[in-house]
């Protein structure tokens, strides 16, 4: 009885699904229309404004995360291993992810079934912070897509631009920030797997 007079923690408290990491669970924080970043607030479990979008670029997908996963030490190593790198670290949140549809959601902070498609390779400084593609299950536009080849370029153009700006002030120097890869279906799986393992080894099991 107790357990029902609260709501479970998105991050801590909430499986990211028994088909995982084929059918995931995502937590959406923000959604294309938002002109404020909201973001989970990892201590109380609420939804708080982390900053207003300060230019006119705004997420063009749902964006949130994985529950039950971090970017720590086997993220980082794929990171290394594949871009050649070495002193790269996880940047120690969730796993982050994209959902594509065609459908508009008002607000963010609910929860969703997705099939991960693909992902960004992304490092913010020294640190990787991937973003894992994916699409809304059951999707009418996009939910038969299984790799991200099969997206439209210029909605991954569109992804890939928004990452790369949207910390990025005119009078500020360049922010240290770059996407190496679009990687496919097969990756995203493999980064989902090892933030899964990385959560595991952080946190301990459920």
């Amino acid at each position: 009885m107790t357990k029902q007079l609260f709501q479970a923690h998105p991050w801590h408290g909430v499986s990211p699904g028994p088909r995982t990491p084929e059918l995931i669970n995502a937590y959406i924080e923000i959604v294309p229309t938002d002109a404020v970043k909201y973001e989970l607030d990892k201590t109380s479990a609420h939804l708080r404004v982390d900053r207003p979008q300060r230019f006119s670029s705004m997420c063009p997908t749902l964006y949130g995360f994985i529950p039950q996963t971090y970017c720590g030490r086997e993220v980082a190593e794929l990171c290394e291993r594949r871009t050649g790198r070495t002193g790269i670290e996880g940047d120690k949140d969730p796993m982050d992810i994209c959902v594509l549809s065609e459908k508009t959601f008002a607000h963010g902070s609910f929860f969703l079934r997705a099939r991960p498609i693909g992902g960004l390779r992304m490092i913010d400084g020294r640190q990787a912070d991937d973003k894992i593609i994916a699409v809304l299950e059951d999707d009418l536009a996009y939910g038969r897509i299984i790799e991200i080849a099969d997206v439209p370029q210029g909605l991954v153009d569109r992804l890939q631009h928004y990452f790369l700006s949207y910390k990025q002030l005119p009078a500020d120097e360049p922010k240290n920030v770059e996407i190496t890869h679009v990687y496919d279906r097969t990756e995203a799986l493999d980064v989902i797997t090892r933030s899964l393992r990385d959560y595991e080894e952080e946190f301990g099991r459920e």
